[in-house]
């Protein structure tokens, strides 16, 4: 492999917001791809890995650091870069022959060339014979094939992917994947290099030459893998299985100790934890799974016992961290005895043993002392989401008091009317507790 560097990103930052309100999305990034590579970003949602791939493009600045290609600071959108996203984009009104065509016009090919190339890519990506067809008219692997055709039009050097296979079922997936490798490994994609994003560790394994694991809160880079595996690569072979624990462990990291892992109520010094998109009842499916386990379990085999995406389960396995229900150590899972107690108790001493640990939650203890101060109980959520502002961009926020209700209507400590959108305590649980006391 050559080492001609094409990209090297130097100490990027991205921030979003101003002030009061400024949050850090990737945090002094570095990394160099060079030509030949297929590289992988991985990681945990929300740890910027798009974010990145956005900057690389130059559909938006970095806020610190540079973006650099062949030598040359990366101003405005990178000429020789192109992006394939995981939803299809394509124009419903044109078709598949007017939307390829479409990304040579805006390059300014010439009117005359536009037809034959289109027709050129659209027949390498396997869609010939569908070029007068309309979007609505294809399933989405070839949709997402028109997609490819369209990024490969402009004949960029560095090709970027963000999650280009997510939005199709497992059997188009696999087979696109397959092709996109076919294309790659034969030299027919006139791309230099590709960098895709993915949550998918074995997806990431199966194709990628370097696989870059990042980790969140502000979005940073935690390691790398080289894969040297020979091409076609067989999942169930042990050099595969052992890189794909390699990575899971990587990326699940260890349990931290309880105050790092909870983190700081919004607005007190320290780190505001994000509280994971999982809920109580994905958490109970898990433990279960775990303790009939024999009380541990390997993270790659959980996904696979499970059946849903590691994005996904990483969200419930960072939720039973946070109430101390599970440990996370090289990779592997294990249920705590507190974890077991909730799992093997009736439903009431369930909602008890959660109660008891959500309450100590930084974000729900932070609701409930502001319902404490309220002379009546009852505050509008419009009051929570402004002061959450501040602490998380708009859709964060939203879903940061989200989750917080839920996991407090749950444990009977928060209640919610939906009619006024107002918040209050629960009077079986909520009013119980007493407020944090401040520290001197």
């Amino acid at each position: 492999m050559t080492t001609e560097t094409l990209l090297s990103i130097e100490h990027v930052t991205r921030t979003f917001g101003q002030a009061d309100r400024l949050f850090t999305a990737v945090k002094d990034i570095n990394l160099t791809i060079h030509k030949g590579e297929f590289v992988a970003l991985l990681g945990p949602s929300g740890c910027g890995k798009s974010t990145l791939l956005r900057m690389i493009t130059g559909l938006i600045a970095p806020s610190a650091g540079n973006v650099i290609y062949r030598g040359d600071r990366v101003h405005g959108v990178n000429p020789y870069a192109t992006m394939v996203f995981q939803s299809f984009a394509l124009y419903p009104w044109l078709t598949v022959l007017d939307n390829v065509m479409l990304a040579l016009e805006a390059r300014g090919v010439a009117a005359q060339e536009q037809k034959a190339r289109a027709e050129k890519l659209i027949d390498l990506v396997g869609m010939d014979g569908f070029e007068s067809a309309y979007p609505r008219e294809l399933s989405g692997g070839m949709r997402q094939k028109v997609g490819f055709a369209r990024a490969l039009a402009v004949e960029p050097e560095l090709l970027c992917l963000d999650e280009p296979f997510s939005a199709l079922d497992v059997l188009s997936a696999e087979a696109l994947r397959g092709e996109l490798m076919e294309l790659w490994s034969s030299g027919q994609l006139p791309t230099k290099a590709v960098l895709m994003v993915s949550h998918n560790i074995e997806e990431a394994i199966s194709m990628a030459d370097r696989i870059v694991v990042m980790g969140k809160e502000p979005g940073h880079i935690v390691t790398e893998f080289r894969v040297e595996l020979p091409q076609p690569r067989q999942r169930k072979e042990p050099a595969f299985e052992a890189l794909v624990d390699r990575i899971y462990g990587a990326i699940a990291g260890r349990t931290e100790p309880e105050a790092k892992e909870v983190g700081t109520p919004p607005g007190a010094p320290g780190m505001t934890r994000i509280l994971p998109r999982s809920s109580v009842d994905e958490l109970a499916g898990m433990l279960e799974v775990i303790d009939a386990g024999s009380g541990h379990y390997d993270l790659y085999r959980l996904e696979f016992d499970l059946g849903i995406e590691m994005a996904d389960m990483m969200q419930t396995v960072e939720m039973g961290e946070m109430v101390g229900f599970v440990e996370v150590k090289e990779g592997d899972i294990h249920i705590t005895p507190l974890g077991q107690t909730f799992t093997e108790a009736s439903i009431l001493t369930r909602k008890e043993i959660f109660a008891s640990r959500a309450r100590r939650l930084p974000m729900i203890r932070w609701v409930m002392d502001m319902l404490h101060s309220a002379p009546d109980g009852l505050l509008p959520w419009k009051l929570f989401y402004t002061a959450l502002s501040p602490e998380f961009p708009d859709e964060l926020a939203e879903r940061q008091l989200d989750i917080a209700i839920d996991w407090g209507r749950y444990a009977e400590l928060i209640d919610y009317d939906d009619d006024d959108q107002t918040l209050s305590l629960d009077p079986s649980g909520g009013k119980s507790t007493p407020p944090i006391e401040k520290s001197a």
